[in-house]
């Protein structure tokens, strides 16, 4: 008498031996994510794609993050995390001079290429696709600004923390995506020195 077959697996389902079979699956999956989003953008990356670059199967795309949309943020979040440090640097010490510590953080991250690529590959994705920057814009907000404005004693922190952050992600978008000259291949030094004041003033001024 033969032993039953097993049964055949459902197919898009991942079986629990290949769920738990890696520890480290979630990793490689962002990180093909990263990989996928800066190279392709968010419009043109696919779970498949995500999947494949991984060496897994999608469904375990599925399994692991749900959607597009859920990996996105995921991916993100590891990629800005060094830009979630600004509250952190700002935390100890005077508001007297949180414009320069904060535009000088903010800047360091965009002039390292380890941390500026991703951080590129986010900005373009948000700038052309809603879905992603709705995700960016929570991100931002929940993780970035409140926490920053919970540092402030002045009337009207969050709008503050808003508008220096504007002023920020401007000067950044036209140095380091657009690429507008004399800007973007002046001294940092230089930029820092006419920006921080500014951002002090959105901060702390009356």
């Amino acid at each position: 008498m033969t032993a039953a077959a097993p049964a055949p697996r459902r197919r898009g389902r991942p079986s629990r031996t290949e769920t738990a079979a890696s520890p480290a699956t979630r990793d490689v999956i962002l990180a093909a994510a990263r990989e996928e989003f800066s190279a392709r953008g968010y419009e043109k990356t696919s779970v498949r794609g995500i999947a494949k670059t991984a060496g897994v199967d999608s469904a375990l795309v599925h399994h692991y993050f749900g959607t597009k949309e859920n990996v996105f943020e995921a991916a993100i979040e590891g990629a800005f995390a060094p830009a979630l440090e600004a509250p952190n640097a700002i935390e100890n010490g005077s508001l007297d001079d949180v414009g320069e510590r904060l535009t000088r953080f903010i800047f360091g991250i965009w002039e390292n290429p380890s941390t500026r690529t991703p951080l590129l590959a986010i900005v373009r994705s948000a700038v052309n696709n809603e879905t992603a920057a709705a995700v960016f814009r929570r991100l931002i907000a929940a993780q970035l600004l409140r926490r920053i404005a919970q540092q402030l004693d002045v009337p009207d922190p969050e709008l503050r923390a808003e508008l220096a952050a504007a002023q920020l992600v401007g000067v950044a978008m036209l140095r380091y995506v657009i690429q507008i000259e004399p800007l973007a291949s002046a001294d940092p030094e230089r930029i820092i020195e006419r920006i921080a004041p500014v951002v002090q003033a959105h901060l702390t001024g009356p």
